[in-house]
């Protein structure tokens, strides 16, 4: 199952593990993958913290930090806002509309002096570069960006450092600007996958992103979570896989209890590609929550980072909420999620995992080959 990714970051298997949990992380790296944070939802000085906890717990081995320095977002062309600029510009009257369906779904105010989500978090390059500075600061192997290019003195300061730049795409020409700028890793995201994607799927981009690339390694992503899907992968000519939502659920996750119990019950159906997270389409269940935004009555949703900033105060309350007894704020909860979420039945370990997909995909190489030895 060696690729040459592997000998390239150290890593057994060329298994990545995208997870917002420190914890995912670390088992994944301990099982031969490598595991990457998703430092998006982190203030730099959580990310120092959660950062040194994995240096702490992965017992030498290889991950990884991702971030995110959208090309595209409101004040761009300004060099960037503030953000009580930026929060000016947000409409009152979808304010009011945000306001008007906590209270249908009879969600309660956060209580004085309990805090909500941080409105503007990473949805800038200047909430990325502060990301970029600080996993820099840590032995990690790679570092991966979404939303277009990383800067060229991210990349040339990751390079100086022995780190490898990955980024995310979801067609051909994405694919070509990032090996332009400098990139060494594309991730080829099909849209099956959860969160930000595009629509093009995963049986069609990757050996498209391959031809057009190569000798640039790729690796697959979009509703891969077992060793078949694997074996897939790289008879499309990826050189390893790019997992997320997978991992959403396995022992060492800090989801949501509801909405693990959400995802072990959905279907490949039960999701949806909506703009209510960040402004951009990405791929979630569906809740209450994307129905209402995507519905009639909706004000519509906002540019990045704008749509973030009037829905963090709505998401902390409703996660807050969502499991007292009798709450509506259940049919509200959700995550960005995949496709994948119809194979996810049960919670497992991250080590599980791993090995699972590993025996899995010897087993699916096992009998191609002996299909072509007939």
């Amino acid at each position: 199952m060696k690729t040459r990714l592997c000998e390239t970051l150290g890593i057994d298997v060329p298994i990545f593990a995208f997870s917002h949990c420190r914890d995912v992380v670390a088992a994944v790296s301990r099982a031969g993958g490598m595991g990457v944070l998703g430092a998006l939802a982190f203030t730099p000085e959580e990310l120092e913290l959660e950062l040194k906890w994995i240096d702490a717990h992965v017992d030498g081995k290889p991950y990884g930090v991702d971030t995110v320095m959208p090309v595209k977002y409101e004040g761009v062309e300004q060099g960037g806002m503030t953000e009580a600029t930026l929060e000016a510009m947000i409409p009152a009257a979808t304010k009011q509309w945000v306001e008007e369906v906590l209270t249908r779904y009879e969600v309660p105010r956060l209580p004085d002096g309990v805090e909500s989500f941080h409105g503007l978090l990473g949805w800038s390059h200047a909430g990325g570069r502060a990301h970029v500075d600080i996993a820099l600061a840590h032995p990690i192997k790679l570092i991966v960006n979404a939303l277009g290019p990383p800067p060229p003195d991210v990349i040339e300061a990751a390079h100086k450092q022995g780190v490898k730049v990955a980024a995310l795409v979801g067609t051909v020409a994405q694919a070509r600007k990032q090996v332009e700028a400098g990139v060494d890793i594309i991730v080829a995201q099909g849209t099956e996958a959860g969160g930000h994607t595009g629509e093009i799927g995963s049986m069609v981009l990757v050996p498209d992103v391959v031809d057009a690339v190569k000798p640039v390694p790729v690796l697959a992503a979009g509703g891969i979570g077992s060793g078949r899907q694997v074996a897939a992968a790289i008879a499309l000519g990826a050189d390893g896989a790019w997992t997320g939502s997978i991992w959403l659920a396995v022992k060492e996750s800090d989801t949501h209890p509801l909405v693990i119990e959400k995802m072990l019950k959905a279907t490949s159906s039960d999701t949806v590609r909506s703009r209510c997270i960040s402004g951009k389409p990405a791929r979630q269940l569906k809740t209450a929550w994307t129905e209402a935004w995507d519905g009639k009555g909706s004000p519509g949703t906002l540019p990045m980072p704008l749509q973030f900033m009037v829905t963090a105060e709505a998401q902390t309350r409703i996660t807050r909420y969502a499991d007292a007894p009798g709450s509506r704020a259940r049919e509200l909860i959700g995550t960005p999620v995949g496709q994948i979420v119809g194979r996810m039945t049960t919670v497992k370990s991250a080590a599980e995992v791993i090995h699972g997909m590993i025996d899995e995909y010897i087993d699916t190489v096992d009998k191609m080959q002996g299909l072509l030895g007939k």
